[in-house]
């Protein structure tokens, strides 16, 4: 299904963000886009869909049967990006309430230092089969260091070492780092996270792929998504490449004073999509005293509280509307013979139909108020249109980083924050 001239909608930008405007970027675009293809730092993930994964596939695969089966909770112990993907796309695939009939409860821990949190877990599990799943490229990053010692002690205590061993699976480097070395002496199996992928572009990889398949979601299709946005997205050309236009419009509109950009969706379950969304961006590109803010609101909830200051607050954000014409269910309002509340000539129509009209009315409204408005529109909300839109936003953040003339795949910021709660705790 062809995604081109679906994926983008600019009906309702600002003014000045004029199609002759983007079109000046034109030679601009194709340099970055060839200076992305020779990049050998951390690009692992640009033609990683491309390439045959049938047999990593089959073995995730096997493993998260393995898991449906022998355990009521999957632990995944990870912070950044080895955590918010594969979140991501759980909460965006799976019920709202309950779990999959075939999948499991997956839990994560060591994306946070709260004591309550995991003390509160330790106690939730007492009575459930449990596998971990710990994923780290280094094995030294605190949160989830400290996380999975807690977890490895708990597995030991309930089932004992050789138990232990066989329901605890590691996500890490081939071959160095601290959780290689602890995963080698223990016997735990292993999956390899690619050296040439970074935390936040790795999702696609066993990262995500082993949480995303033990809920038994079809990781095939999500790939297949991912595929296809590769192919169509290995385009030069600003005019034919979706995700470039993207990034030049916001790279436009930030040169033009807009500080901040929103991403907003209609649809609950994007929630921690959104939060991937925001590491993504904003790790990548808030360098050098540059860059967008990265934040986000869920409508129509947001539209009752910041709704207002979008619409006429500071003139300092601009709103990218995310959203998909088909969603997994539906509800649809029944006519009522009382109509006390008045909402009978309603009746026929669903929910999401109403929730699109939200949209298109939200639309408008800011854009009336000043508010520049980018639309981002996919046919389905499954798993190979989220495959799709997940590879969109990373090849667009790398080629806006690049307009910014920063490095999309660093992030000494990060860094600089470890080092100083290492000096607290004096290490």
């Amino acid at each position: 299904m062809k995604l081109l001239s679906k994926s983008i909608h600019t009906t309702h930008l600002n003014c000045t963000l004029s199609e002759e405007h983007i079109k000046r970027y034109e030679h601009v675009i194709s340099a970055l886009h060839y200076k992305l293809e020779q990049a050998s730092e951390l690009t692992g993930w640009l033609h990683y869909p491309q390439q045959n994964h049938d047999a990593l596939l089959t073995q995730i695969e096997q493993v998260s049967a393995e898991i449906r089966q022998e355990a009521d909770v999957l632990i995944v112990v990870g912070v950044g990006g080895s955590f918010l993907g594969a979140r991501a796309i759980l909460d965006a695939l799976t019920p709202y309430f309950g779990r999959q009939m075939q999948g499991i409860e997956v839990i994560y821990v060591g994306q946070n230092m709260s004591g309550a949190y995991i003390n509160q877990l330790l106690k939730y599990i007492v009575d459930k089969r449990v596998y971990v799943n710990v994923i780290s490229k280094s094995g030294g990053t605190m949160e989830p260091a400290l996380a999975f010692r807690a977890m490895r002690q708990y597995m030991e205590g309930k089932y004992g070492e050789q138990e232990a061993a066989r329901r605890i699976i590691v996500t890490t480097d081939a071959e160095k780092g601290i959780l290689k070395g602890i995963a080698d002496k223990a016997g735990y199996r292993q999956f390899v996270i690619p050296d040439d992928i970074g935390g936040r572009f790795s999702v696609l990889t066993p990262v995500g792929l082993l949480p995303v398949a033990a809920a038994d979601i079809d990781i095939r299709a999500l790939m297949a998504g991912a595929k296809q946005a590769a192919e169509e997205l290995d385009e030069p050309s600003l005019e034919h490449n979706d995700a470039y236009k993207y990034a030049v419009m916001r790279h436009i509109l930030y040169k033009e004073g807009y500080k901040i950009e929103l991403l907003a969706s209609f649809e609950p379950s994007l929630n921690k999509f959104h939060e991937w969304w925001k590491q993504l961006f904003g790790e990548s590109e808030g360098k050098d005293k540059k860059g967008l803010y990265p934040s986000t609101v869920n409508f129509s909830t947001d539209l009752h509280s910041i709704g207002q200051f979008i619409q006429d607050g500071s003139p300092i954000l601009f709103e990218t509307l995310l959203h998909f014409q088909s969603i997994q269910s539906d509800f649809t309002v029944n006519n009522d013979l009382r109509d006390e509340d008045g909402l009978n000539y309603l009746a026929g129509r669903t929910f999401n139909e109403i929730n699109a009209l939200s949209k298109q009315g939200t639309a408008l409204a800011h854009a009336e108020g000043g508010v520049p408005v980018i639309q981002l529109e996919l046919p389905k909300l499954d798993a190979f249109h989220l495959g799709y839109l997940i590879y969109f936003f990373m090849k667009a953040c790398a080629i806006s980083a690049y307009l910014l003339d920063v490095n999309p795949f660093d992030q000494p910021g990060v860094e600089a924050y470890k080092k100083k709660m290492l000096e607290l705790l004096d290490k």
